[in-house]
């Protein structure tokens, strides 16, 4: 029977296609696709550490439980191999025939080891002896060495010697690469880009290493490991040294992918496999360099801004006048902030100024992930310095970011934070920030609502929203919230806020349901939708049933979308798009007409099962007019780019949106820059016409 529903992994897959488009295109400046480029491969390393990793543990457990498409794990498995090799060998295609030659023109060259110049070997073997060989450790091995050995993502070389007499025909050492010297080496002493790739440069110094023995030959090679590892925190009397367990035992899990070059020796496969115990299914040749993560690191090694896209700066918000406390601000009219093209600044102005306010009594706060260097956290810091009492909420499950996240806990617990380590059973994944102020004998409540973490280096890349309000309803909301969460006591029906894992999902359902009705009933019915992630099965069939009945669906969804779009019953009503383009698009809003009576929502949470029913999410609903007339054309706008949105087919692959000859280009990012760039400038000039005076502090 044919499956209603695409396969999640597959349809990541294909997500991850769709940015390797990107790199594709000639139109591009080049940097920017070798940037594509990078992401894709990075994207990939995530891909086979958590979702191979988790597939491949259920195999490892007896699980057979099958997806939404009637999918076993091993099934699964198979499809995931089969489309990651031809993904693979796109990606190497494109680098070394494509890429490399257009490098070349612009007089950046990547030097084949094999035919260096005797100038330019001595050179490389200079920089080699210098800055290289005294970072090198070599570690013999044999078929009985551990494999805790060998670093999950780190680049190693697998060096064959000839033994000394007596002993076996050759021996084998493993080498791994300092993490601490740059990929690409520029062995040029002019100020040219003349680069060898660090595993040739070491390659070529191997005698100085092993000066007694014949180097019979050497390959490089990667193991990515699995971190789908799950801590039982239900369970956990310790969560925070549990989690310090989970993440040691996440170096050593088993291998879910080996790489190594094409035509790699048999013997060297052997060793490496024995080692790490890696099956034939999981290991991966490939005909171009391992790793092309590293390619980003290509964007900052040369200053040619003909290379590169053109800038976008970020722009102040228009609405929020930089001359006035954040307090101010927010209690004149509520604020909706799009990011990146409007600046992160007045979250982190609300939250610096808060840290220091006499009037400012408390600060509660959820954290997910944040800036290396954060000055979130170090507001934060400063307020419980100050005697303000701080609460914080640090998700130290948030895969990736545990670590960080860990230590963030005890810097802030040092100054006097109360910290909770999330909640038990779920994970927290709300972005919201509270904070009270005493008023003129009274308690007023300031509230930062959002779709993207709490992380000001992110928050520079990513496309998000930012709702600043002191309304009372939503202020009560929250305070109730934080009771739950921190109290352990059960959520109750909220004014406005619908939290997961609890009422998120009846209310989404409700919407959908309600423009069901309505068409039923002969009335206009639509719904829009803007979202990163589409894969719950209740949701998709409440969809479906909508769009039989009548209903008008446009979905923006950047990843995985688990719905087709090939029902015949539907009648072409389901729309499905993804837009990948300068800035990775996080934000999650949602818009249902309701008779003409618009419902608009913003939300922490993607319409998957994960973030519905197990983890701790908030749906927001807008009532300001303004911003909600807003938030509905900057999702019209989502569905109008013609130059770098796709449409999602019914099997889950994706065709690139063209204009017809007759309409304008409309590039929705683009679009989202002008107008905040418009808006920014109108307000300099009203300023600049107008006196304003300096208040005192209130």
């Amino acid at each position: 029977m044919k499956s209603l529903y695409i396969n999640r992994e597959v349809s990541w897959l294909e997500f991850n296609q769709r940015v390797l488009e990107e790199a594709k295109r000639k139109d591009l400046p080049l940097m920017e696709r070798i940037k594509f480029l990078a992401i894709t491969a990075s994207n990939l390393d995530e891909f086979m550490q958590v979702r191979v990793g988790g597939l491949t543990s259920m195999i490892k457990k007896g699980i057979r439980k099958k997806d939404l498409t009637g999918l076993t794990p091993s099934a699964q498995l198979r499809l995931i191999r089969e489309r990651s090799e031809i993904m693979m060998n796109d990606q190497n295609t494109l680098w070394l025939d494509e890429l490399i030659p257009l490098l070349s023109q612009e007089k950046i060259h990547f030097l084949d080891p094999q035919k260096l110049t005797p100038l330019e070997k001595e050179k490389a073997l200079q920089f080699f002896n210098l800055h290289t060989l005294p970072l090198l450790t070599p570690i013999g091995v044999d078929s009985l060495t551990p494999d805790k050995t060998l670093n999950s993502l780190a680049l190693y070389l697998s060096i064959e010697l000839k033994a000394t007499s007596g002993k076996k025909a050759s021996r084998f050492v493993f080498l791994e690469l300092p993490r601490s010297l740059p990929r690409f080496i520029n062995i040029s002493d002019t100020g040219n880009h003349e680069y060898l790739l660090l595993e040739e440069l070491v390659s070529l110094g191997l005698t100085a290493l092993f000066p007694e023995e014949e180097i019979l030959s050497s390959i490089p090679f990667r193991v990515t490991r699995n971190t789908d590892l799950i801590l039982e925190d239900e369970e956990s009397d310790d969560l925070a040294e549990d989690m310090e367990n989970i993440l040691t035992a996440r170096r050593f899990s088993f291998c879910v992918r080996l790489e190594v070059p094409a035509g790699s020796p048999k013997s060297h496969l052997q060793m490496i496999q024995e080692i790490t115990k890696t099956p034939p299914s999981s290991l991966f040749r490939s005909k171009g360099p391992l790793d092309l993560s590293a390619l980003m690191s290509l964007m900052s090694l040369n200053e040619r801004d003909d290379l590169f896209a053109e800038a976008w700066p970020i722009q102040p918000s228009a609405s929020i006048q930089p001359n006035q406390s954040m307090f101010k601000n927010i209690a004149q009219q509520d604020h909706l902030l799009i990011h990146p093209y409007e600046s992160f600044e007045p979250v982190i102005r609300l939250l610096e100024e808060a840290a220091v306010d006499p009037d400012v009594l408390s600060i509660k706060q959820v954290l997910y992930r944040t800036a290396s260097q954060s000055r979130v956290v170090e507001a934060l810091i400063k307020a419980a310095e100050n005697g303000k009492q701080v609460t914080v909420l640090v998700e130290l499950k948030a895969r990736f970011d545990e670590a960080r996240n860990l230590t963030r806990a005890d810097e802030l617990q040092e100054a006097g934070a109360q910290v909770i380590y999330g909640v038990r059973g779920f994970k927290t994944h709300a972005k919201i920030t509270l904070i009270i102020r005493k008023e003129d004998m009274q308690l007023k409540r300031y509230l930062h609502l959002g779709t993207g973490n709490y992380n000001e280096s992110t928050a520079k890349l990513y496309g998000d929203l930012s709702y600043l309000t002191c309304r009372e309803e939503y202020g009560s909301d929250a305070t109730a919230f934080f009771n739950a969460v921190t109290g352990w006591s059960k959520m109750s029906r909220f004014q406005k806020l619908s939290p997961a894992p609890h009422q998120m999902k009846p209310r989404l359902l409700e919407l959908i349901q309600g423009e069901t009705r309505r068409a039923k009933a002969g009335e206009e019915a639509h719904l829009m939708g803007k979202f990163n992630s589409l894969q719950d099965r209740e949701i998709i069939d409440a969809l479906y049933q909508a769009a039989e009945a009548g209903v008008r669906i446009q979905l923006n969804i950047r990843g995985i979308c688990c719905l087709k779009t090939d029902q015949k019953k539907h009648k072409g009503r389901i729309e499905v798009t993804s837009i990948i383009d300068r800035y990775l698009e996080h934000a999650r809003v949602f818009y249902f007409r309701q008779g003409g009576n618009p419902t608009v929502l913003i939300s922490s949470a993607d319409w998957m099962t994960r973030n519905l029913e197990k983890r701790l999410e908030l749906l927001i609903p807008i009532d300001d007019k303004k911003i909600q007339r807003r938030l509905i054309a900057y999702l019209q706008a989502a569905f109008k780019d013609n130059q770098q949105a796709y449409r999602i087919l019914a099997d889950g692959t994706s065709e690139k949106i063209s204009p017809p000859k007759s309409a304008k280009a409309y590039r929705f990012q683009k679009n989202l820059q002008t107008l905040a760039e418009q808006s920014a400038k109108s307000q300099r000039q009203k300023r600049s016409s107008t006196f304003e005076p300096h208040e005192p502090a209130s």
